[in-house]
């Protein structure tokens, strides 16, 4: 769990950094997969009645092309800016689900190895990147 607690925050800010194994976020899923931990960057600082959290998350995910099949891995790299209003209940902030959130948000819905990507012959089956066929289909 990632955790800022919020008395140990100057106003001038603290810098974070921290390794984290996906399964702790409970983001492993059938569809979302990961070839590396996540990687967290994040610079705090308070201002009145509130923190600011300046977020990088990096990782290496695994899909499935949605056209030809094949097996891919890429780099993920998303910045996000977090604002929390803060009351004296308020102790610290816990950044895993907004960890989470953006990783399950920023998912393709149908990943693809390449934009440029032919997929699979609709009538054989041969994955059109990796050469033609000869059943005619387009």
């Amino acid at each position: 769990m990632v955790k800022i607690f919020v008395n140990q925050v100057p106003f001038e800010g603290v810098f974070l950094e921290e390794e984290i194994d996906p399964s702790k976020l409970d983001l492993e899923t059938e569809l979302i997969k990961f070839s590396s931990p996540v990687k967290l960057k994040a610079h705090a600082w308070r201002i009145t009645n509130a923190l600011s959290v300046d977020l990088n998350i990096k990782t290496r995910l695994h899909a499935a092309c949605s056209r030809c099949l094949k097996e891919f891995d890429w780099d993920w790299d998303k910045d996000v800016q977090l604002n929390y209003p803060l009351d004296n209940s308020i102790t610290f902030i816990d950044l895993d689900p907004e960890i989470r959130e953006e990783v399950i948000l920023d998912y393709p819905i149908k990943p693809l190895c390449d934009p440029s990507c032919k997929g699979l012959c609709k009538k054989c089956g041969i994955n059109k990147n990796e050469g033609g066929c000869n059943c005619g289909s387009t």
